[in-house]
């Protein structure tokens, strides 16, 4: 009999032990979770910033004689391909939509690059003081938009490395937390943008080649 209830009194603790340690794996979790979250929306607020001195800095341009529409409607449908893309805490646990959005991102951000680098062609237009203005807003917003996402994947991490430890990884299967995704550099993203500047002009032909020699 005594021995009996010794068994039951070391089960009961040992019970008592994991359900303290599985609560405590849990709460922690959910902090690092909720960090995580938090830091996203810093990432969307810096985002949302660009998107809405987009339309602005479209209309300043449009504005300079012979600008290359070409560029100006690159900007505007990569911007509303951001728009298509439905984003929120969720997609940072869904590694494939989570790089959709952060590919239609990336394809505006190098859609902005080229339109700075054709307007150096239009002295006019970069004398003009509302562009100024909104490129320096825009310069502010992307350096804002660097650091977010920095972060963002800091706190990520801090979360992930938590999650896969033992025996927190147990209580995240059972608990549904699902692995944070992190922000990557796009492909190429290390290189200038190119920009041909001979719009609308035919290849210069080719120097003849020299006959060879008869000896």
């Amino acid at each position: 009999m005594t021995k009996g209830l010794g068994c039951l009194a070391v089960i009961v603790v040992v019970v008592i032990i994991l359900a303290l340690t599985m609560m405590g794996t849990y709460n922690n979790l959910v902090g690092l979770s909720q960090a995580t979250d938090a830091q996203w929306a810093n990432v969307e607020s810096a985002y949302q910033r660009r998107a809405d001195l987009i339309p602005n800095l479209v209309k300043t341009v449009e504005g300079a004689a012979n600008f290359e529409k070409s560029t100006l409607e690159a900007v505007t449908q990569a911007r509303a391909s951001v728009g298509q893309v439905q984003a929120g805490p969720a997609i940072t646990n869904d590694p494939a939509a989570f790089a959709k959005w952060q590919a239609s991102q990336d394809q505006l951000s190098g859609a902005l690059s080229r339109l700075m680098v054709v307007v150096e062609r239009y002295p006019d237009l970069k004398a003009n003081a509302n562009f100024r203005d909104l490129q320096a807003q825009l310069e502010g917003t992307e350096n804002r938009i660097n650091v977010e996402r920095n972060r963002y994947n800091e706190a990520a991490q801090a979360y992930n490395t938590t999650r896969q430890r033992f025996p927190a990884v147990l209580a995240a299967n059972l608990l549904g937390f699902k692995e944070k995704a992190y922000f990557r550099s796009a492909p190429g993203s290390e290189q200038a943008p190119s920009v041909n500047f001979d719009f609308g002009r035919s290849p210069a032909p080719a120097a003849p080649t020299a006959a060879p020699s008869v000896p």
